[in-house]
């Protein structure tokens, strides 16, 4: 629950900035929160028309993506927008990298805890009534230490410990593959 919210929080801020970076030749390079996980960041990438979308689930090889910074700016763009998933690098550092080899100006953005307010998006607030009474319904049934998630939008329950622990959590790449075809 809440993924659609922060995904709108993103958005909003990553069109302000891509207003800013389209009229001042400017590159924006985007910290978005997700820790282990890039799916924020991949969905935001898609959603904004990111550029760039760096991600834990990909190894990150800086020169390869300085370098095709460098071949974009020598073709004539002279904006762009990166996401970068929270703990890969520092965006402050990755952005002075890539003043240096690209000659634009560049600006790191660390979206924080900004992410994780505001109102819930319609998707977040029917889910999560839908994962309540499902929740309830099974603590009726006297199933207790039950984690309630949502897979190919069927509500699911799991073992608490092991849903923590041990549940796998694939990383959808047909979404990153979207991401660069639409860069």
């Amino acid at each position: 629950i809440g993924f659609y919210t922060a995904l709108n929080t993103v958005l909003e801020a990553i069109d302000r900035l891509r207003d800013t970076s389209s009229s001042h030749k400017r590159i924006s390079v985007v910290e978005i929160m997700g820790r282990n996980c890039g799916d924020l960041t991949v969905a935001a990438a898609i959603g904004a028309g990111a550029e760039f979308a760096i991600i834990p689930e990909v190894e990150f090889n800086e020169q390869h993506f300085l370098q095709q910074l460098k071949t974009r700016a020598i073709g004539g763009k002279k904006h762009a927008i990166v996401c970068v998933t929270e703990n890969i690098c520092d965006v402050n550092i990755l952005a002075a990298k890539i003043e240096v080899v690209t000659e634009l100006e560049t600006r790191a953005t660390i979206l924080g805890h900004i992410q994780r307010g505001g109102a819930p998006a319609a998707y977040d607030r029917i889910l999560a009534s839908r994962m309540g009474a499902y929740a309830v319904k099974l603590l009726k049934e006297g199933q207790g230490g039950r984690c309630v998630g949502i897979q190919a939008n069927k509500l699911v329950h799991h073992d608490i410990i092991e849903a923590l622990e041990n549940m796998p959590r694939p990383f959808n790449s047909a979404m990153l593959d979207l991401c660069h075809k639409l860069a």
